[in-house]
């Protein structure tokens, strides 16, 4: 039996091990976003084509998310994370080697699906090593060093594309990802005592159970709304479209619109880790964060679209600090999950709520290239201007079903309090909690 302290430094140790998929599959996802110019060059291809690299590569990820989710449950997050960092390494060899478009989409795809393996493996063997309680926290993290991934994919990965170029960068990422699966075989266990997951076997049926089980719990509908909602602004920004709108809206180089896309991932760092403690220490404050986050962004987004000229530089980074809070808030949709699902079925919860923000960015990313294909000879800025407002008209859908499923999964928990059953967060009724439409008993789990 291990000693308290020494369980945690290994729970410690293999988060971190996991994590780090994480932070290379966030790298490899976002590689795009300051390789995009080259990469329309390279293949020889428009705007809508450019931005089909991004849906499709993100599209992989939405689909994929439940599927994620039931092969966690059944065969345990570390034999999917190995199975992610092969995918990952595979997808950029081929995008290193790619200079058609074709093969350069089938590696995006491939990548994609490594990417969509990692996360909910992640949140898996924290839910597994950690308290709830603590959960929180090692999710934000979690988050946080994603984002470090991303910022290594701006500046610095735009400064070695300039150098040794596109084949040698992408290679040297390739290679370095499959050799680190060999790691995650060797040092992740699946739960603090060493076992093996194994969950029920997979079947058709026990599949399409298991999410109509988690869908039909309003805490699981509520996280997916928030995710969907908060997270897929700045996602167009920094998988696809950032770049070219800094360098062709608003006038500025490759390197320096790299550079300015690098306030996202500090601004998500710092947040990333300030939301989990405090929606880990006060679980209430869940909601309001979301309610403030998506009232600020459309007021941000607001100003983005409806400045006559060039946006100064500061106001620039005054936006996109804002709206980098997107990533943190968007955490709130997996503890969620985690609070209000039985734990044999957290990966298939964690799934559904995953696939929301990509399933945003999905149809974000590939309206923005269709609109600027459309407006095309409007002029850069008009064209750009009516491109994302594709995000505030998603934003404002979003939000009304965060409102929604909001006062439906407040319902539920005042039902479960009524039957005497433990719930993760005690409310208090307010006024707009009166005549939530009814719904089905729904058991609350701690």
């Amino acid at each position: 039996m291990l000693s308290g302290e020494h369980a945690d430094r290994r729970a410690v140790a293999v988060w971190l091990i996991a994590a780090f998929v994480y932070f290379l599959a966030v790298f490899h996802r976002a590689s795009f976003g300051v390789a995009g110019l080259e990469a329309q060059e390279r293949f020889g291809v428009g705007a809508a084509a450019l931005g089909t690299f991004a849906v499709l590569q993100v599209g992989v990820y939405a689909a994929m998310q439940i599927p994620t989710g039931v092969l966690v449950d059944r065969f345990g997050p570390r034999k999917v994370l190995f199975a992610a960092a092969l995918f990952l390494g595979i997808g950029q060899f081929l995008f290193a080697v790619a200079h058609s478009y074709p093969l350069g989409l089938l590696a995006r795809g491939v990548l994609g699906l490594g990417d969509a393996l990692t996360f909910v493996s992640v949140l898996r063997l924290i839910a597994a090593h950690f308290s709830a309680r603590r959960y929180p926290v090692f999710m934000s993290l979690t988050g946080a060093l994603g984002f470090l991934g991303n910022l290594v994919a701006t500046a610095p990965l735009s400064a070695l594309l300039a150098g040794p170029g596109w084949l040698p960068v992408f290679l040297a990422a390739s290679l370095g990802t499959t050799g680190y699966a060999l790691v995650v075989a060797l040092r992740v266990r699946d739960t603090p005592n060493g076992e093996t997951h194994r969950g029920e076997s997979i079947s058709v049926r026990s599949v399409l159970r298991q999410i109509a089980q988690a869908w039909r719990v309003p805490g699981t509908r509520l996280g997916f709304w928030v995710h969907f909602t908060t997270m897929f602004g700045q996602n167009v920004l920094t998988l696809a479209w950032g770049v070219p709108y800094l360098v062709r809206s608003q006038g500025m180089s490759v390197q320096a619109a790299s550079g300015l896309l690098m306030v996202f991932v500090f601004g998500a760092m710092v947040g990333g880790p300030l939301v989990g403690t405090m929606i880990g220490r006060w679980p209430e404050l869940r909601m309001p964060l979301v309610s403030g986050y998506l009232t600020g962004a459309l007021v941000v987004w607001g100003l983005l679209l409806s400045f006559p000229a060039v946006l100064p530089v500061w106001v620039l980074v005054c936006c996109f600090a804002f709206l980098s809070l997107g990533g943190p808030a968007s955490m709130i949709g997996f503890a969620l999950a985690r609070d209000y699902n039985p734990m044999r079925r957290v990966g298939v919860a964690t799934g559904v709520v995953n696939a929301g923000g990509f399933t945003a960015t999905t149809i974000t990313a590939l309206t923005i290239g269709v609109l600027l294909e459309l407006s095309d000879g409007l002029g850069q800025q008009n064209s750009f201007r009516i491109a994302l407002l594709s995000v505030v008209l998603l934003l404002l859908v979003g939000s009304w079903r965060v409102a929604l499923w909001w006062r439906r999964a407040r319902a539920a928990v005042f039902a479960a309090q009524a039957r005497g059953e433990q719930v993760p967060v005690q409310l208090r009724r307010r006024r707009w909690d009166r005549h939530v439409p009814a719904e089905e008993p729904t058991a609350i789990s701690a």
